[in-house]
């Protein structure tokens, strides 16, 4: 028996505590703090079931981003909590991902970068903790602007530093250290909690 998906307001809380106690507060992406306490980070929820219809949300927010004030939203995460749980099949969806930013004429506008709670990269053995760094509550599309992107880029001198750094984190943080940090949260479990 599967347990019933959370509602909206469920996910988009899991999603900020992923933000705030991972990304944010083990500083996985140094980028991420000041956008998100200026509340320009845009979190959004698809009801999508099947490719096509994440796809056409998708093309939605990328569409929204583009025209929106970046003073009032830097960057869009869609989660999309019913549609490619499995990493593989979500792995093969950024394809069309980048396909849909040229086909909408957005390449070197906007890029989508990925998160999802089975994240494995292809050069780190399967049960590596270090995965953990692009693990979310819920499979996940990250909508950034290039210009901000290349603002980032140019504030720190060592951009692949941060990957490693990250790797080196996680590590040392090991998956008891991963888990305590939605301890006082047990409603609610990390991401990926139950599985390697």
């Amino acid at each position: 028996m599967t347990s019933p998906m959370p509602d909206d307001a469920a996910v988009i809380a899991a999603t900020r505590r992923w933000l705030e106690r991972a990304v944010i507060g083990l500083n996985l992406c140094p980028f991420a703090r000041a956008p998100y306490l200026r509340g320009q980070v845009r979190i959004v929820v698809s009801p999508a079931r099947d490719e096509e219809t994440l796809l056409l949300d998708l093309c939605e927010e990328l569409q929204r981003l583009a025209v929106s004030d970046e003073n009032e939203v830097e960057t869009t995460l869609l989660v999309h909590p019913q549609v490619l749980g499995d990493f593989p099949g979500f792995n093969d969806f950024l394809d069309l991902a980048d396909a849909a930013l040229v086909q909408m004429n957005l390449a070197g506008e906007l890029q989508v970068a990925s998160f999802h709670p089975d994240y494995e990269f292809a050069d780190a053995p399967i049960g590596d903790v270090a995965n953990f760094t692009n693990r979310s509550p819920y499979p996940t599309l990250h909508l950034l602007r290039e210009a901000s992107i290349e603002r980032a880029v140019d504030a720190v001198p060592d951009t692949d530093a941060i990957y490693e750094r990250n790797i080196a984190r996680l590590r040392e943080l090991g998956r008891t250290g991963w888990d305590a940090l939605w301890r006082d949260d047990a409603a609610s479990p990390p991401p990926q909690a139950n599985r390697d």
